[in-house]
């Protein structure tokens, strides 16, 4: 019996040895076709941070939401009321710096928060903090002393009747903040800097299928009334990016809208609150393919979303506890993650944020920080997209090449060698690399310009010949007038 005990332990050892090995390389991307393609890792997990190793009282229940201001972390520990401070040092670990459960009122006396959901921390010290069941948005200073509080709006465009229930709360750099509340489907509620409310912004668009539009046509009052309302959806998370555009994500909609970009599940919102996120090659969805593994068929459904320096933005996956990376052209640079109790995977995954290009993926169920650092192959996607946006081409060539080092079947490494050869004016090599992964845009503008260098290179020699041929058209013509006459004599 001792033996087979002992075998079952050596089994048992074997297989999580092996679930860690296959989870380790669990970076993928789509090709052209939309298939599935593994890919080196470009995220690696550095750590796991929970309360203990904080030495958090009463530990960590059911944290909502995070924060990075500069190599400061906060944490919303909603269910006990508080949020954490924390401190990422050179060394990357996170330390706790203070646990922030209570604030001053303007009367002097302090109250505590109810399931607060959101902090947001400017960069003079100020916070806004979404204290969600006391039904107030509180704006306080470095010292935690209230400045003022946003409320339910006293306007004819807000409806009544509905508990004020703030969610998510972002501000500009003028002081504005715009909140996402629960059972709110206008968009966020835009306060001025002094506090006062000035109506809606962002509000989603109205998505409905044609057939149960007619249907509603036609339909009698009772079946009216069964019938789902016309209604726009709510936001999930926002997120406030260096040039003050609101990134919003929204995992209410129907899964047909999906892929023919209607659902818009990530959109990026100007000062008038349209969409202006630039979708140049499949839409921004996350998976393209939804299986249905551990009886899980639904599609991406984004619950949080950060953005990096260089404009790529990565939203993470509440269905499938996995995140996304795209470029400012909306283009998948990779994806990672999963379910599951292993280093890199979530049972419940709630916010991301990073500092700098390390990410911070809070997991609600696990009550659990991981802290994912970037890997040498994941640098060079960085570094190629940064430099090319900085304009230097030849460098940007260069990092995409090695990138092909890494991975051979990187679709964008192709085409953004094709994209760097085109501003560097070596046409011929553009169309070479973009036709090679139908890059039909870019390979459409490179054989634009090739062709007009091209004639303007040759343009001699073909004038020439043109002249040639006209001169001896006209001469075999006149050769044939001469001897018609000769022949008539």
């Amino acid at each position: 019996m001792k033996i087979n005990k002992r075998l079952i332990m050596i089994f048992g050892f074997a297989l999580n040895f092996c679930a860690a090995i296959f989870a380790k390389n669990d970076t993928y991307i789509y090709d052209y076709w939309g298939d599935y393609e593994k890919s080196p890792d470009a995220y690696r997990v550095s750590h796991i941070v929970y309360a203990d190793d904080l030495q958090l009282e009463a530990g960590l229940k059911n944290p909502s939401s995070l924060f990075a201001l500069k190599n400061q972390l906060y944490v919303v520990d909603t269910d006990n009321n508080r949020i954490i401070e924390l401190e990422y040092t050179a060394k990357k670990t996170l330390e706790l710096r203070r646990v922030i459960n209570k604030v001053k009122m303007q009367d002097g006396t302090f109250e505590s928060f109810n399931s607060p959901k959101d902090v947001f921390v400017n960069s003079d010290g100020t916070f806004f903090i979404a204290d969600t069941n006391n039904n107030r948005v509180l704006k306080v200073d470095k010292n935690l002393n209230v400045i003022f509080m946003l409320t339910e709006p006293d306007d004819p465009t807000y409806e009544k009747g509905k508990a004020y229930l703030p969610e998510k709360v972002v501000a500009d750099s003028k002081g504005r903040a715009y909140v996402a509340a629960r059972n709110i489907n206008k968009g966020f509620l835009k306060y001025e800097y002094d506090g006062t409310f000035q109506g809606f912004f962002g509000a989603n668009e109205v998505i409905y299928n044609f057939t149960d539009l007619l249907w509603k046509k036609f339909a009698t009052q009772a079946q009216k009334e069964k019938m789902a309302l016309f209604v726009p959806v709510e936001y999930s998370n926002c997120y406030m990016d260096k040039e003050g555009f609101i990134y919003a994500v929204t995992k209410t909609f129907e899964t047909w809208d999906l892929l023919d970009d209607r659902a818009k599940p990530i959109r990026r919102l100007n000062a008038l609150g349209k969409d202006i996120l630039v979708r140049n090659s499949e839409p921004p969805v996350g998976d393209l393919v939804w299986g249905t593994a551990a009886g899980i068929s639904d599609p991406s459904k984004f619950v949080d979303i950060t953005v990096l320096e260089d404009e790529v933005y990565i939203a993470v996956d509440e269905s499938r506890g996995r995140m996304f990376a795209y470029d400012n052209q909306g283009s998948l640079l990779f994806a990672f993650g999963g379910r599951g109790n292993i280093d890199g995977f979530f049972r419940r995954p709630a916010a991301i944020e990073h500092i700098e290009k390390d990410l911070f993926v809070l997991d609600s169920l696990n009550a659990s920080i991981t802290v994912f650092t970037p890997t040498d192959y994941g640098n060079l996607i960085y570094n190629a997209t940064e430099l090319y946006a900085c304009g230097r081409y030849d460098e940007c060539a260069q990092t995409w090449e090695k990138v092909l080092q890494y991975n051979g079947n990187y679709d964008l490494a192709y085409i953004g060698l094709g994209k760097a050869y085109l501003r560097q004016k070596k046409y011929k090599q553009a169309m070479t690399y973009c036709k090679l992964k139908r890059d039909r845009r870019d390979y459409s503008k490179a054989f634009k310009y090739y062709r007009k260098e091209w004639i303007e290179a040759n343009i001699g020699w073909i004038t020439g010949l043109l002249l040639f041929i006209i001169v001896i058209s006209f001469v075999v013509k006149i050769i044939k007038k001469i001897k018609r006459e000769l022949d008539t004599l």
